[in-house]
């Protein structure tokens, strides 16, 4: 497997094709920026000028789009995967998007005979960048087992989780903790701050405590510089708290820490918009929260 082809080449989708070219495979790539794919052809990605020509000829693709709209186009629209990829293509589902959404696209690829994964990256694309990212894999154990060595130059781990949606569940599971986890960081260098120890500091007694996470280690100096470069940005990460509480109101289950969260994240990116909050890191949510305590004008 060393023809792929990928559909999305924002944050994550451009650290995925470049750590793929760099371990020698032929990447053919679309996105509907074009401005996306100078940097990667530099790289030796092969530009494509839709979804027919990023596949064509392609081993697996690559889905890793922003929205479960722009999803549903890619796969569902006459020109889109469904009905132009190779036949022996195994298409691999890499965005964020409902298990529900997930699990339609895999019934109607397998009407259509093709092989499909359901593989969302747990991880920023500087975590990827650096091979230290999980993917989360759900479908047929058969089809992962193609897939494995493609997998092992993509991330530092690969998690079997189950069946096709399953693994779009965990990683919404899995970005409800980075949602908290951020927030509760930023609250925390706050309160800190406001009293009169120094962001810095704080944050290097809390990375030896008890409290210590992994958001502290990629969102901690972000916030301690005031300098929020997208990792994940706001606007997308707005999109996952939505999916989160439209599934926990599909199972049933109350989620109260995650429904404030999203009512934060969303003050952020309203208060900030002028500063284009929306295109930073999620962790702008401790400008929102310097500014509410009085530190930030």
């Amino acid at each position: 497997m060393k023809r792929i082809g990928i559909l999305g080449l924002g944050l994550l989708g451009s650290a995925i094709a470049s750590r793929l070219l760099r371990a020698g495979y032929e990447v053919t790539g679309f996105d509907v920026r074009p401005d996306a794919l100078t940097s990667l052809a530099r790289e030796g990605l092969r530009p494509a000028d839709g979804v027919e020509g990023a596949a064509e000829g392609a081993d697996a693709v690559l889905a890793i789009l922003p929205t479960p709209e722009s999803v549903e186009q890619v796969f569902l629209a006459p020109d889109g995967l469904l009905l132009t990829a190779p036949a022996e293509a195994v298409l691999i589902q890499m965005s964020t998007i409902s298990p529900g959404l997930t699990t339609r696209l895999a019934e109607r690829a397998a009407a259509r005979g093709y092989a499909f994964l359901d593989v969302p990256v747990s991880g920023t694309s500087m975590m990827v960048a650096r091979g230290d990212s999980t993917l989360l894999v759900g479908g047929p154990e058969a089809d992962l087992a193609r897939c494995r060595e493609l997998f092992a130059v993509i991330a530092g781990k690969t998690e079997f989780v189950g069946a096709v949606g399953s693994a779009s569940l965990a990683k919404l599971a899995t970005n409800l903790l980075v949602a908290l986890h951020t927030a509760a960081l930023a609250e925390s260098l706050v309160l800190a701050a406001k009293g009169g120890v120094e962001p810095a500091r704080m944050l290097e007694l809390l990375s030896g405590s008890a409290a210590a996470s992994r958001m502290m280690e990629i969102r901690g100096p972000a916030m301690v510089s005031g300098s929020y470069p997208p990792q994940m940005k706001l606007d997308l990460f707005l999109k996952d708290l939505r999916l989160m509480i439209e599934e926990s109101e599909r199972l049933d289950v109350s989620l109260p820490l995650t429904a404030a969260a999203r009512e934060l994240y969303s003050a952020a990116r309203e208060e900030g918009a002028a500063a284009g909050a929306g295109e930073k890191d999620l962790a702008v949510v401790h400008a929102h929260l310097q500014k509410l305590a009085g530190l930030k004008s």
